[in-house]
């Protein structure tokens, strides 16, 4: 809702300054920014119905999460158009902002645009937010916002640039214009799922048994063993009191003296 809201409230033309690109740009990417900030800690920010099949087709999410994410996403999106309808004056809502294809694109370099557009954005979203990574990964909610950002900038030239069917959907229901709507449904989901069979089965990919794919797909998998065996001890006692090595004294007064050789040997 919110997302729908302020990016197609940016897109409006109010007589008093008319849209630019770039603010059309910031705008989406500041509010997923700012969104996935928010609530990314609470249901990952599933704000995109690409982003949720193309966690689905990696094994990240079971059916039943992404069911009732992409069901939510929708009636998130029609709520924010609903009252971006009601709110903005009749002469300046004109067509709600919908995505269509523009300076003579035809429908299947709209395909192909939004496909590479939303490619981006999930490969950006994997790449961020994965937990397997030891880097300096920095801000996933500013890197995602820039990615969001990124494809505006290029894609409003063509389709107006979607990368989320939720967006699209959402005023093409309010202002019952339908047209070329397929390109913004199959266009961002085939995107996503390259992109999630190029991260999780190419570049970076998970050692699972097709019987632990199938537990996550059905929601009975359990992430705690793998985390255990993995990564549970060396990293949890380095956390755990970071100036020991050095320091016998009051950072962790109870573990010096047990874990002390351990923690010369990290």
């Amino acid at each position: 809702m919110i997302f729908v809201f302020f990016g197609l409230g940016s897109a409006l033309r109010w007589p008093a300054a008319l849209p630019t690109v770039l603010q059309i740009s910031l705008a989406f990417g500041l509010a997923i920014g700012t969104l996935v900030q928010t609530v990314g800690n609470i249901s990952g920010a599933h704000i995109n119905p690409a982003v949720t099949i193309a966690c689905l087709v990696g094994s990240q999410i079971s059916i039943w999460r992404a069911a009732f994410y992409i069901i939510a996403q929708i009636l998130g999106g029609l709520a924010g158009a609903g009252i971006l309808y009601g709110v903005v004056p009749p002469a300046v809502r004109g067509n709600l902002a919908i995505n269509a294809l523009a300076n003579n694109t035809t429908p299947g370099l709209g395909f192909v645009v939004e496909m590479i557009l939303t490619f981006q954005l999930v490969l950006c979203i994997f790449a961020s937010t994965d937990v397997r990574r030891t880097d300096n990964v920095g801000s996933p909610a500013i890197s995602i916002g820039l990615s969001v950002t990124l494809g505006h900038l290029v894609g409003i030239y063509f389709t107006g640039c979607s990368m989320n069917p939720a967006r699209s959907f959402s005023p093409a229901v309010i202002v019952r214009n339908f047209r070329n709507q397929w390109i913004f449904w199959i266009g961002p989901l085939v995107g996503g799922v390259v992109a999630s069979f190029m991260y999780y089965y190419i570049l970076y990919p998970y050692v699972r048994t097709p019987a632990e794919k199938l537990a996550i797909l059905l929601g009975t998998y359990n992430p705690v063993e793998e985390w255990s065996e993995q990564h549970e001890q060396p990293r949890k006692r380095s956390m755990e009191c970071p100036d020991h090595v050095r320091k016998r004294s009051v950072d962790c007064p109870d573990r010096v003296n047990k874990r002390f050789s351990i923690n010369e040997e990290l």
